[in-house]
């Protein structure tokens, strides 16, 4: 009697956690709602936008602002979490997001724009990690690829009627919509978090590297100016490029001399001595480099080259996310089933390659079919990697490390995001200098800067309409050749992220959580 009895509490209580999990991870998949839409609703758009308000060579500050914001914020929401409760900077974080996505709907301008998606990165630089964290607090690693998955399932779910949601709301009403949009979700997540999210803090005394921070924040930002500038709006040789370069370069070394003496780094420079952290975090970044390129440079090959409306390129991205649904979810079962992940991440950056590999060799004869081929081959690879080395940096972090182990993921991801931006942009600007210029004669080139058209014309319909055929065809021809580098430069970053995750130690996944959901500690007594 007495075991039945037990057995009976037992299944109570284990009933009353698992529904602690599962109003904790409501609120988060809201989060991840708002962060992902985020991402797809404005990547199809972006070329309507930049042909409105900024020319192409300024395409790529749309998302990088949003990234570099999130890189700047990223390191310290783990450390300010822990001090103020997960809870708190988690809601903090789904207002600033929310701000600025207000800002950016009402933009009179492109610069405007740029600094509004700036507001929004900050906020997605708490919600991202936090959610990561919260999940780590209190799942265990076995169980941790399951609700991982579901998570990047919810990405991919998001991103499904993102694209197509994006591209029908800019063609129908206008792009402003896009983020108007956001407004709504971010109150509904913001009154689940406050009446349903219980989060057990165990609150610890910190002290804020503030010089770690700014050392780190201006460092990247240097080489980011100087990325996207260099060639363009200053000749890469000029004092203004090396001079940035030479301020980022001392900068980080600043952030290094910081790091090794700061009572409480921002970034632990110990936590690199750990190899599973250390190739998983360079994995990372490749991962994000190619995430993020398929996210916002496929749309540009979509209308520009292919003559695809702005709600077709989005609903072309659509199998790509599905894939990523796909293997997302039945790559988090296997993990919790087998507890095995080194295999799904080789799989996952071979598949990627492959992708990318189909992308580089595409041009103005490529059809819809193709181009979906190549994205849904892309998303299958995605969806077995994206979450995967977050958790892998988790089952090897202490409890006293997890949350900055896993804001230190997510700074590599954002970094990623804003170089490898960067970067994809400014090989697309400087190649379209040269590439349209072999398709078009002088002075056909000279009337559309003068008419202040240019490659974006063939997003706007309404210059579109009145260029002549052969003017048309020539700059499609040209953005086609000046998107082929764009793709194919991904390979050798996928390649990189390979190479050092055959070198990631395999460990079995713990299969106990650190805290228990539903349940508050108080101080460092750990009692309930």
């Amino acid at each position: 009697m007495t075991a039945v009895a037990t057995k009976a509490t037992t299944t109570t209580a284990q009933k009353g956690i698992d529904r602690g999990v599962m109003a904790v991870f409501a609120g988060l998949m809201l989060g991840s709602l708002i962060a992902s839409l985020n991402m797809t609703l404005v990547a199809p758009a972006l070329p309507t936008i930049v042909a409105e308000l900024g020319g192409l060579a300024d395409y790529s500050w749309i998302p990088i602002s949003a990234m570099l914001a999130s890189t700047i914020v990223v390191p310290v929401a783990g450390k300010l979490s822990d001090i103020y409760g997960r809870k708190p900077l988690y809601m903090t974080g789904i207002v600033v997001f929310a701000i600025g996505s207000g800002l950016s709907g009402l933009a009179p301008n492109f610069w405007f724009l740029v600094f509004a998606r700036f507001v929004q990165g900050a906020g997605m630089g708490f919600i991202m990690p936090l959610s990561q964290a919260i999940i780590g607090d209190i799942i265990s690693p076995r169980d941790r690829g399951k609700y991982q998955g579901m998570m990047g399932a919810s990405f991919g779910l998001a991103s499904i009627v993102g694209p197509a949601a994006g591209g029908f709301i800019t063609e129908h009403f206008t792009w402003r919509w896009l983020f108007f949009v956001n407004l709504p979700i971010a109150a509904i997540t913001l009154i689940v978090i406050w009446f349903y999210m219980h989060v057990p803090n165990e609150r610890r005394k910190h002290a804020i590297d503030v010089w770690g921070s700014i050392t780190l924040s201006g460092g990247i930002t240097c080489v980011l100016l100087a990325t996207v500038w260099g060639g363009l709006q200053y000749p890469w040789a000029s004092w203004q490029i090396v001079g940035l370069y030479a301020a980022g370069a001392l900068l980080l070394a600043g952030f290094v001399w910081v790091e090794l003496h700061a009572p409480e780094p921002v970034l632990p420079l110990r936590l690199w001595k750990s190899s599973i952290f250390t190739f998983s975090n360079i994995a990372s970044i490749g991962v994000a480099m190619a995430m993020f390129g398929a996210i916002f440079f496929l749309p540009v090959f979509v209308q520009g080259v292919i003559g695809n409306s702005v709600t077709n390129s989005g609903a072309i991205l659509v199998p790509m996310l599905v894939a990523m649904i796909v293997t997302s979810v039945a790559g988090g079962q296997f993990i919790s089933r087998t507890g095995r992940y080194k295999g799904l991440l080789l799989v996952g950056l071979a598949l990627m390659g492959a992708g990318f590999y189909l992308l580089s060799t595409f041009d103005v004869h490529t059809t819809n079919q193709q181009t979906i081929e190549a994205m849904v081959i892309i998303g299958l690879g995605l969806g077995l990697t994206m979450q995967t080395y977050t958790l892998v940096v988790q089952n090897s972090a202490d409890r006293a490390d997890m949350a900055v182990a896993t804001s230190a993921t997510q700074l590599s991801r954002s970094m990623g995001a804003a170089i490898g931006l960067a970067i994809l942009g400014t090989i697309l600007t400087q190649g379209m200098t040269t590439s349209i210029a072999r398709y078009l004669s002088a002075s056909a080139v000279q009337k559309l800067q003068s008419a202040g058209g240019g490659a974006t014309a063939v997003f706007d319909p309404a210059q579109l309409a009145h260029l002549p055929p052969a003017i048309a065809a020539g700059i499609r021809h040209g953005l086609a050749d000046a998107l082929h580098p764009v793709f194919l430069a991904l390979l050798p970053i996928i390649a990189v992220a390979f190479i050092v995750t055959l070198f990631i130690r395999e460990v079995p996944l713990r299969q106990t959580a650190h805290v228990t959901a539903g349940r508050q500690v108080n101080g460092a007594s750990g009692k309930a």
